[in-house]
C-alpha cells in the first residue's frame, strides 16, 4: 500500500527536519522525496519547500498543519 503522504525535500533545508516529526506525530506512513532527482518537482515546488502532498495532490508548505492534516485524513 502506497503511503497518502509524501514530503518533499532537499538536503539543506532547514524547515525539513521539523517537517518529517511533525509528520511522525501525525501517525500516517509517510514517504520523502527529494526534489533535486526530479526537475519538474524542483520547478513546481522548489521554492517552498518543505512540501506536504496528501493523495499527490499539494496540502500545504514550509510547515505542517498537523490538526488539519489530521483531519483531512479522517482521524
Amino acid at each position: 500500500m502506497t503511503p497518502r503522504i509524501t514530503l518533499l525535500t532537499r538536503d539543506g533545508c532547514g524547515m525539513c527536519q521539523p517537517a518529517r516529526e511533525a509528520l511522525d506525530r501525525v501517525g500516517e506512513p509517510w514517504v520523502e522525496v527529494d526534489v533535486s532527482s526530479d526537475i519538474a518537482l524542483e520547478r513546481e515546488y522548489g521554492d517552498r519547500l518543505p512540501v506536504v502532498l496528501l493523495d499527490g495532490r499539494e496540502h500545504g508548505y514550509w510547515r505542517v498543519e498537523e490538526d488539519r492534516l489530521r483531519r483531512d485524513l479522517g482521524h
